[in-house]
This record gives structure tokens, sequence and C-alpha cells, in this order.
């Protein structure tokens, strides 16, 4: 069993604080103001798990960033407080304002310094869907959060359907679009020659993940975005996931399967005609919570969430 640190499991939580989901565009719930800026004590971690690629952790989802002579790619920005965080820890790693930045989804966690790394010029890249939500108001029931629309200058200016190539310091950098998993706007990122991918929310490593049923997520989309990652990695595979610590294709596997197996056990329990309140009382995920259940959900909570998508 792997153990989340403290630190791990409080990053996690962050990253579904009110802030998550809110902008500079003065839509968010007048309690949200207790996460409108970065805690001085929040550092931003960076490990280079393959030589250019880092991955940093912070406040918010994990960051993927390849620094190299055809300059600065960036993976995701957690929250806009964390920018000038983020920017010193490219600094330091020897890269510069990035030329691109591609958002694996649309939660603030993920795009919440859009704003400051496109008015620096940065080229902003993400699925259709991210762009259509981020250019209209939202809403998460299970957090109950909203946002509206967001400065241009925070948009995607490039966006894809299926999917789209980069080549860039080396790398064949592919960003492949997953249908209906976490959201309706993830992607994943595989960047080929350097054996490393970047999961967004599609992986949440070692404790139950996030589903976001009014962006049209659903567990069994979930179950089939980490298939297809898997099928892309080998066992050298560095994984970067949305939340948690640096991961491989075994725990990949793992997660995948305690998915797969949750999701058969509500979907016939559901089939059967149990309501949600016998679902929780069934225990259907009793033997996995030891493993997965320390982190941001309890199991009931967890199942809560997750039976509508099922």
């Amino acid at each position: 069993m792997k153990l989340l640190s403290s630190l791990t499991i409080a990053t996690a939580i962050l990253a579904f604080a009110p802030l998550s989901f809110a902008g500079d565009h003065g839509h968010e719930h007048s309690h949200d103001n207790s996460s409108a800026a970065a805690k001085p004590e929040v550092k931003i971690t960076s490990n280079e798990v393959a030589s250019g690629i880092y991955m940093m952790m912070g406040q918010g989802g994990n960051i993927t960033v390849s620094i190299g002579e055809d300059g600065t790619f960036l993976v995701d920005d957690q929250y806009a407080p964390m920018s000038e965080k983020i920017s010193a820890a490219i600094k330091n790693a020897g890269g510069d304002t990035p030329r691109f930045l591609l958002n694996t989804h649309w939660h603030g966690d993920h795009t919440g310094g859009n704003k400051a790394f496109g008015e620096q010029g940065t080229i902003i890249v993400a699925h259709e869907n991210v762009r259509k939500r981020l250019t209209s108001d939202q809403f998460v029931k299970a957090f109950n959060m909203k946002s509206g629309p967001q400065p241009k200058a925070a948009l995607p200016v490039i966006t894809f359907t299926d999917g789209i190539n980069f080549h860039w310091n080396n790398n064949t950098v592919e960003a492949h679009h997953v249908a209906n998993a976490h959201t309706d706007s993830d992607s994943y990122v595989y960047f080929k020659e350097s054996n490393v991918v970047s999961t967004g929310d599609l992986y949440f490593a070692g404790f139950y993940p996030f589903i976001d049923p009014d962006s049209k997520g659903s567990l069994a989309g979930m179950i089939a975005g980490v298939t297809e990652i898997l099928a892309f990695i080998n066992n050298e595979t560095k994984v970067i996931p949305g939340h948690g610590p640096l991961s491989n294709k075994n725990e990949l596997t793992a997660y995948r399967d305690m998915l797969q197996n949750v999701y058969d056990r509500i979907k016939a329990l559901k089939e059967d005609g149990k309501s949600l309140d016998e679902i929780i009382a069934a225990k259907p995920t009793e033997d996995f919570d030891d493993q997965w259940a320390d982190g941001i959900f309890t199991a009931d909570k967890w199942i809560s969430i997750i039976y509508p998508t099922i």
C-alpha cells in the first residue's frame, strides 16, 4: 500500500477549495475569498523526471514542464495566485516564459494561471470543450462552486477535438482527448521520446478521484481513459498524475482495476434496483478503502458523487 503524506493530501484537498473554479471575473462566492491568495508557506517543488522534463507540485494540480533548446512547454498552471512562484520555479530549472501552455481540462486548479501566462504571450492550447467551459457560466454541484466567463487572456487560442502533436525539445508531444471522463474536456499528454505521460485528472495517485458529473464526467469514461493511457506506456514510463506523487504503470494499473471493480459492483446494484442509500450501506468499496479512501473523499461521499455517472 502506498501511503500519502499529509502534505500530498492537503494539496489534493486544496485543489478543490472554493477558488478552484473561481477566476478574476468576480463571479466567485463571497465566502471564497479565504482561498484567494497563495499561502506563503506553499512552495513549488520541482522533480526532474527525465532529461529536461520536470514535475512540479504546489497548490492545485500537478504541473509538467519541458525545458530545452526550443523553449519552455507547460502543462497546466494551478491557481492564479501561484503564477509568480511557478514562473520562478521554471526559471530556477533553466526555463523561461512558456511558449506553449496546454490545459488538460478546464478546472481552475489547472487553468488558474492562464491569464497571467497569456498576458506574457504564452500560447494556450486545449481541447475545444476547455474553451467552451472557460467562456461560459459553470456550476459544480459537489462543491457548490460557480464560475463565469474568463478574460480573453486566459482562454485557449488553439483548440483541438481528438488530439494534437507538438515537436518540441526533441520530443513528440502528443495530447489525446478522452471523452466524458473526469470532465468532457480531458486530455493526457505523452512525451514520447522521454517516455513521460502527464495524465491530468484522469489519475489521482493513491486516492479516490473526483469525477465531475456537471461537466459530463463519468466513471466509465475515466476507466476508458486510463486504459488508453496504459496502452501507450511501459514499465519504465514516468507517470505524472493530476494529483498525488510521481507514479508508474503498475500503480496506474492498480488504480484502473480498482475503478473497474467499483464500477461493476455499483452498476450491478443499480440494476438490482438499489437506491443510493442502499448502495452506500452495501459498502461496495470496502476492500479498497484502506488504500484509497484516505484522501479527498470518504468512501460514502465518493460513492454519492460517482453514483449518477454509472
